[in-house]
């Protein structure tokens, strides 16, 4: 139980921190929110500096919280891959999206692929008050998608 839980968590980290990317100074995100570390949003300030090891260490302590909601949420037995996938979707757009969210509802009634399947819907930011598709989010449900669908069929 415990080499499965430290393995998600592993995988998760690493899924984030490739699509967030490490950023130690603030920045603004492709919508406009300041953002730091890897994709770190609360409390954020443009131009404030941070070290990669509490970039880091935020990270694991979100990517922790956000597994808790996730399986807190889920009614199903997932795989790692599918705990890491649907981790990383949960960390990029919150836990109340994850609630109210097609792919739970699909999910807890045991429709894997289905839930899987609605991870590429996930691809909208909005700027300056329109939903656009953005490039990274298409990348990133992709791969979550592919993550989550292994083993499954």
């Amino acid at each position: 139980m415990i080499r499965r839980r430290a393995l998600a968590l592993a995988t998760t980290a690493s899924l984030i921190a490739g699509f967030e990317g490490l950023h130690t100074v603030a920045y603004k995100d492709p919508v406009g929110i300041p953002t730091a570390c890897f994709g770190m949003t609360e409390g954020v300030e443009l131009g404030q500096e941070y070290t990669e090891a509490e970039c880091e260490e935020h990270l694991f302590e979100k990517v922790i919280g956000y597994q808790r909601a996730v399986r807190e949420r889920v009614e199903v037995p997932l795989t790692t891959n599918q705990l890491a996938a649907f981790t990383s979707f949960t960390y990029n757009v919150g836990t109340g999206a994850l609630e109210t969210s097609t792919l739970l509802r699909k999910l807890n009634q045991g429709d894997y692929e289905g839930a899987c399947n609605e991870l590429p819907r996930w691809k909208y930011g909005t700027v300056l008050g329109v939903k656009v598709v953005l490039p990274g989010l298409v990348k990133r449900r992709e791969v979550e998608r592919e993550l989550c669908l292994e083993g499954v069929g």
